[in-house]
């Protein structure tokens, strides 16, 4: 397995394209607590399924196998699965990392590029909202997001005007 790796690793190994992983902070707690899924080996199962998730409606799936199996879902996985949601949209905006709080976002762009610059910048200039673009290349979205649901709705917003930005230019 080892000579296996090291000849795909020699090779290029998977595109970096394809495996990046945007880095989301929201501030809340994004888990499959042990109480709702006791069972470790069948928590990472879990996990490592919710990894290759990408679609709205495969997360929806995800959700409706887990109230099925388990019962309601607990705040944490609900917040998890809109993480994932968040990644997913994260990948198609070409954000590599995301941090929200009560005050806002800030939004760095993967390789500090954005697919559309001069659509961002015009977005920029004409938002309604309070948007800055800082020296260091990261868009800070002033918002009021008072509690958790607030930011996660907050950022899926964000990452959707980017998204019409990056693939409409």
């Amino acid at each position: 397995m080892l000579e296996e790796a090291v000849a795909s690793l020699k090779e290029g190994g998977p595109d970096a394209e394809e495996t990046w992983s945007p880095a989301i902070n929201i501030g809340t707690a994004v888990l499959i607590p042990d109480f709702y899924v006791q069972d470790l080996d069948v928590r990472m199962s879990l996990y490592r399924r919710l990894s290759d998730i990408a679609e709205p409606d495969e997360i929806e799936g995800f959700g409706a196998e887990l109230i099925d199996r388990f019962g309601p879902l607990p705040k944490e996985v609900e917040h998890l699965l809109d993480i994932v949601a968040i990644k997913a949209l994260c990948r198609r905006a070409g954000v590599a990392k995301i941090d929200a709080g009560p005050k806002g976002a800030v939004v760095a762009f993967r390789n500090d590029s954005f697919a559309n610059p001069a659509g961002l910048v015009q977005f920029i200039a004409a938002s309604p909202w309070d948007v800055k673009l800082r020296p260091d290349q990261k868009l800070v979205f002033m918002q009021e997001w008072k509690d958790e649901k607030a930011r996660l709705k907050g950022c899926k917003r964000v990452l959707g005007l980017l998204i019409d930005i990056a693939e409409n230019p």
